[in-house]
């Protein structure tokens, strides 16, 4: 989704712990920028500033507005980040530049909402077995999430990849067969079932050939 965010970003020169432990003394990390065929450029930027997109609604799929000083104003995506492993502080990032007419893939998350019928009513066990779907679209249309109403679901029902509303540009790629979130049985009441059925089903026929050794044991 884009949004109405300026960046303000400075060229950087040089690579390295000393650079980049000057970069942090001025609240910067290093990034790059890529793509549209230009070349890539090495820039710091503000981590707050990109903590407040990663953490906003749209995450990572927020489109937003890189301006670096002494070039001009473009739009980019955060592609991918590095956060210290024990810190949790952000230490880089990788920014791709969007051409707005051109189409992107990205993965959108995807919400319920309601409580299912068949949790309610029938004992059942509701389940996400999918936090997102892939999708392709023009950059204006990425959505920050999908939401489905699960009310509806019966014990045994599913829901797919296939009833999520995608409207203007967007295109699934993800499998449509692929279960997003399902009611199923509770663990106790299915392993119930088995001994159920197996005590339901008819005995085995006697296998022929014990038949025929019998018969001949008579004789």
């Amino acid at each position: 989704m884009r949004k109405d965010i300026t960046v303000a970003a400075t060229l950087r020169t040089g690579r390295g712990t000393n650079v980049n432990r000057r970069l942090r003394l001025e609240e910067k990390i290093p990034a790059v920028v890529y793509g549209v065929g230009k070349d890539t450029v090495a820039v710091a930027v503000n981590p707050k500033e990109i903590n407040k997109i990663l953490h906003s609604a749209s995450g990572h799929n927020t489109i937003f507005n890189l301006s670096v000083a002494g070039g001009a104003v473009e739009p980019v995506l955060v592609t991918d980040w590095q956060y210290h492993p024990l810190k949790g502080t952000l230490l880089h990032i990788d920014l791709l530049r969007i051409d707005l007419s051109k189409r992107l893939k990205v993965k959108v998350p995807v919400h319920t909402t309601g409580d299912p019928k068949g949790v309610k009513q029938q004992g059942g066990l509701f389940e996400n077995v999918a936090r997102d779907v892939e999708i392709e679209c023009l950059p204006d249309d990425i959505p920050e999430s999908f939401t489905i109403d699960v009310t509806e679901l019966m014990l045994g029902d599913s829901l797919r990849a296939q009833q999520i509303p995608i409207s203007g540009s967007m295109v699934l790629l993800t499998a449509p067969e692929k279960v997003i979130a399902h009611v199923i049985a509770q663990r106790g009441e299915a392993a119930e079932a088995e001994p159920e059925a197996a005590a339901a089903a008819p005995a085995a026929a006697e296998p022929e050939v014990a038949k025929k050794g019998k018969k001949e044991a008579e004789k």
